[in-house]
Parts: C-alpha cells; structure tokens; sequence
C-alpha cells in the first residue's frame, strides 16, 4: 500500500469504528492535543485518509486528527437518506464528537467536507471552534456561478463515474480532479476504484439515497466563527469564485488561492497546505 503518512502510519493501523448517528462510523484517530476533526473530498471512492495522508504526518504532532469517513463513503453507514446530504455529514460528524466524549473541535474540509463544517458552523455552532474548508459550494445541490460554466467539468466527469464505476471513467474523473496528471497513478485509480465498488450494500445505500437542495446563503452572516478557505486556482469541480463569495458574506474569514491545483489541494499541495492550515489552528 503506498498511500503512507510521512510519520510512518497507515491507513489500517490509525482505522477505527464506532455506533454513532445510527450507523456505523468508521474514522482515524492519531496524534494527541487538541482535538481536530477531519472531513474529506466529494467523489467516488473518495475516503478520508486518501484526501489528508500526505499532511496528516505533520499536524498529527500537534494535535489529536481525527478523519472521518462521511456517511457512505469508505466504511461509513451504509444509510439511506432523503435530506440535504451536508446537514446529514455535519449531524454524523456532531454524533461521532459525541461519542469520542469531544465537546468543541477545530473541523478541517475540503470539497464536500467543508461544506459540512459550514453547515456544522451554522447549525452548531458550540460543537466548532474554528473551521478550514476550500472547494466547496455555498448550497447543497450547488451555487449559481457568476462566470463558471454550470455544470462543471468535474461535476460531468463525476456524474459519468458515479453512473458507470468503470476503471476508465475513475482514471478520467480523477484527472479532471487533480490538476498535476502525474499524480494520477495506476494505485490511485486501483484505490479510488475498489474503495467506491467494494460493498453492493453500500452502492444500493448511495442509489437510493436523495440529497435535497439548501441553500446556505442566508446563515452566512451569522458564522462567527474563524475560516480559513483554501482553493486551487484550476479547481475545475468547484470555480474558486464560490470562495471569493463566501469571504464576501463571512467576516472573520480569509482566503488562500493555490496556483496550479486543482480540487483536492491536501494531496496536490500538501506542504503548502499543511504550512496554511498549522499557522491557523495555532492561532498565527
């Protein structure tokens, strides 16, 4: 398995599961400190531990990191839902804070996942300290762009995956996702490829399931939270001036944009990142 954090742990070692949320919750607790909570990327075969090993390493030496697999992603569920699919990840995430005995987190997402810590922000707002997110929609079921085509290229290249899980159609989504191709190698698409085919309860949880639209514009104002956004500048999935909107409704935020990255800026540029994200949760 080539996908190891540069401490040296692995994706099986730091795996745990816990009851929580009336499912199965399946997350990676390592490092020690303040409490940290992980959210990861949108797609097919998408898990936690493939969006944030490459900086888990670093920030696991300051605090406790905990990646948690978003309902039926990875391990996680399998459920069957029929709500806006954030309010269900922020409410899962709350649930499994709950059952490690954590009261208050600093929520680090991308893509998907910081659109949850938003909703979680919002919805709330004593679970969460302060919160990264980049990548990510104002709205479950997407945004109006202001320049953006509409559907993205990365939305068209994930419906067509999620359609037909073939080997061929994962290559393709993840090479719209990412914008440096030579990152896209055969493990990464072997990967992405099982860890999205391997339960037929889970694709039966995913085809039944609705996610219904919400638009969040409106709780903006009233995050008060610190944010940090961090978006690629090719981001082809989600345009970066859906960031540039969110800093213009939220007062305590600020926003990095990372030239020549695409849609998962932890694995494209991971010291970057990881340099972005330390300064904030220590408060710099």
């Amino acid at each position: 398995m080539p996908f190891i954090a540069s401490n040296g742990l692995t994706e099986e070692a730091t795996s745990r599961t816990v009851e929580a949320g009336g499912m199965t919750v399946h997350y990676h607790d390592l490092g020690a400190g303040d409490p940290v909570l992980f959210l990861h990327s949108y797609g097919p075969g998408t898990t936690a531990w493939i969006t944030f090993y490459k900086v888990i390493g670093v920030l696991s030496q300051h605090f406790r990191c905990i990646l948690m697999d978003l309902p039926n992603f990875s391990k996680t569920g399998p459920i069957v839902y029929r709500e806006g699919v954030h309010g269900l990840q922020a409410r899962t995430a709350v649930a499994l804070l709950d059952a490690l005995g954590i009261a208050r987190a600093a929520w680090v997402g991308n893509s998907q996942g910081g659109q949850s810590a938003m909703v979680a922000a919002i919805n709330y707002p004593d679970r969460v300290m302060k919160f990264v997110m980049g990548g990510s929609h104002i709205g479950t079921g997407g945004d109006r762009y202001l320049m953006a085509n509409r559907p993205s290229e990365g939305s068209r290249a994930t419906r067509r995956a999620l359609d037909n899980p073939s080997r061929e159609n994962i290559a393709n989504y993840l090479r719209v996702h990412i914008d440096d191709e030579q990152l896209v190698t055969d493990a990464l698409i072997d990967y992405i490829h099982h860890a999205h085919t391997w339960s037929p309860q889970f694709a039966a949880a995913r085809a039944q399931s609705v996610s219904l639209p919400h638009d969040y514009t409106p709780d903006l104002p009233g995050i008060r939270q610190p944010v940090l956004l961090i978006h690629g500048r090719y981001d082809r999935m989600v345009p970066f001036e859906v960031s540039i909107a969110i800093i213009n409704h939220v007062a305590n935020s600020r926003l990095v944009l990372l030239n020549n990255c695409g849609h998962w800026p932890p694995f494209e540029k991971p010291e970057e990142w990881t340099a972005q994200v330390l300064a904030f949760l220590k408060g710099y």
